[in-house]
């Protein structure tokens, strides 16, 4: 080992991870706190807890985990303390499933919390969808909707989705829409005329609205309609009673830039609302300005989904800014737009914002290596919890990797990471290999497919991941690894193979195969130690 790389080997052995800081167990303590009592699917199912009972049991996991992490560190003092941290994430992430599932406590007088209560009251669902899309006719219509004419059982969830109402079947929901609305909070009415003439479609569309106008809803889904702006005005007497939404769904509608102008001014609040999502549209720019607008009046917003909409610079920045107010945002997917370099600055600028992110989408936005670095800069000192990263088709280099290689240090809660469709080549591989080989024990998911990479990219991805507890799946099709290679990273998974992808995409050869990639295993070790200058900041522990 020449001098170099012994030096670089002394100082990376000399990060201790173990014991965290005080300051990191606290937050901790408190992601936990929060994802026990945010409403999930769980937490319909068991129960949500109070915000002091959400405190005492997270306080209590964390000295659990703790002291598990720290029993298992005495045995190996003289180690970085990475198994202790592997230790310290795993048992406190079985014990917090353990509490979502069992729920709220009963009080002592017998009573169980009133999420509870109101939990069973949710249970009562009336749900047609099926597994197959199928038309509806009157008579069909008259028995399908039968239970519903039983008042005395309570309905606050009706799903209408993947069955098309002909406008006879539509008359027949009608009266009996009319006598329930007062007691529903979700409506799912996704997907309800396909097939459908445009002319029957919107008289089925007018006559759900109608008969549904003045509920009280917290979700409504209206998705997989091909409403279009004269779509969105059918259903406008109902969009526009609504005044506590909590959960909007709007996806694969056709929405233009003059149907999201309709949904923004109809809707008359969304002071409420924690969910938006218009996944698969046909936005633009100034449809984007539009939602922009909502979202700025969004400030409980937590999970906004706006991909695939054709949103370019100009809706992307404006997205961005409206963005920078929602400070209680947790997953955020813009993927699939035509964004550029100046929208990924605008929305670096906002993810200070963002404490509690633990999802972000940003995958094909044309970001390149400025708007990635800008991104990435910002987001090392946000979202702590941050547990999914993706960033795929960016065309970013090796010249942001070491950017995006200290932000993926910092966030050792991360579970999911994509940089896939991009060209990191090697020496960004590199980067991200020793980015994640530190820690991250909660870390299942790597994809570095189509990236340029040849064998010491690849060796350096296998090695960083392959002790992990609990990875499933390294994924690194479609790049340029030799023969040899690929039959070294086999080596390096034979105990595991299971979570090694699929390599039958690869191409040895390479595109832009050189004189300098022809070299040997040897001058890929010289690439490595060529690398060793570039390090990745660690926080040191108190």
């Amino acid at each position: 080992m020449d001098s170099q790389a012994q030096t670089f080997h002394q100082r990376s052995v000399s990060i201790k991870l173990w014991p965290p800081s005080q300051s990191t167990r606290i937050l901790l303590v408190e992601r936990m706190t929060k994802n026990f009592i945010t409403p999930s699917f769980l937490s319909r199912k068991y129960g949500l807890l109070s915000k002091e009972e959400a405190e005492e049991d997270a306080k209590q996991i964390e000295n659990i985990a703790f002291a598990a992490a720290d029993q298992h560190f005495e045995k190996e003092p003289y180690g970085d303390g990475s198994s202790a941290v592997q230790i310290y994430a795993k048992e406190s992430s079985k014990l917090m499933l353990e509490v979502l599932k069992r729920g709220p406590k009963v009080k002592e007088h017998g009573e169980v919390m009133q999420y509870e209560k109101d939990t069973a009251t949710h249970g009562s669902v009336f749900d047609i969808s099926g597994s197959r899309r199928s038309f509806i006719d009157a008579e069909e219509a008259v028995e399908l909707l039968k239970p519903l004419r039983d008042h005395e059982k309570l309905y606050t969830k009706i799903c209408f989705s993947n069955r098309s109402f002909g406008l006879d079947a539509a008359h027949v929901a009608e009266p009996i829409l009319t006598s329930i609305k007062d007691q529903l909070k979700e409506v799912d009415l996704s997907d309800i005329i396909a097939g459908r003439s445009e002319t029957e479609a919107l008289q089925v569309m007018n006559i759900f609205s109608s008969a549904l106008e003045g509920c009280v809803l917290r979700y409504l889904n209206l998705s997989d309609n091909a409403m279009g702006e004269k779509g969105v005005n059918a259903f406008g007497s109902l969009l526009r009673s609504q005044t506590n939404l909590e959960e909007l769904y709007l996806m694969n509608d056709g929405i233009s830039e003059e149907a999201a102008r309709a949904v923004s001014k109809f809707i008359p609040s969304t002071e409420k609302l924690r969910v938006l999502h218009f996944h698969n549209n046909m936005t633009g720019d100034e449809g984007a300005i539009a939602i922009s607008d909502m979202v700025k009046r969004s400030p409980l917003l937590e999970d906004f989904r706006c991909s695939s909409t054709r949103v370019g610079s100009e809706g992307g920045i404006a997205l961005a800014e409206a963005l920078g107010t929602c400070s209680h945002l947790k997953k955020l997917d813009l993927r699939d737009n035509m964004f550029g370099v100046q929208s990924g600055i605008a929305l670096s600028k906002s993810l200070s914002a963002f404490a509690d992110l633990t999802e972000i989408y940003l995958s094909y936005l044309n970001l390149e290596d400025k708007g990635t670095e800008a991104l990435a800069n910002s987001l090392k000192e946000s979202a702590p919890s941050l547990e999914v990263l993706e960033i795929a088709g960016n065309d970013i280099t090796a010249r942001s990797a070491a950017a995006l290689a200290t932000c993926i240090a910092a966030k050792q809660f991360i579970t999911r990471l994509n940089l896939s469709e991009n060209e990191l080549k090697d020496e960004g591989a590199i980067l991200i290999s020793k980015a994640v080989a530190e820690g991250h024990g909660q870390l299942t998911e790597v994809d570095l497919n189509t990236n340029s990479i040849r064998r010491a990219g690849a060796r350096a991805l296998a090695q960083a991941v392959v002790h992990k507890p609990g990875f499933k799946l390294l994924n690194i099709n479609a790049n340029f690894i030799s023969d040899e290679g690929i039959d070294e990273v086999r080596e390096i998974f034979k105990n595991s193979l299971n979570v090694l992808g699929p390599l039958d995409e690869n191409d040895p050869e390479g595109e832009d195969l050189d004189e300098e990639a022809e070299e040997d295993a040897d001058n890929e070790v010289d690439l490595e130690s060529k690398l060793k200058g570039l390090e990745i900041k660690q926080e040191e522990n108190n």
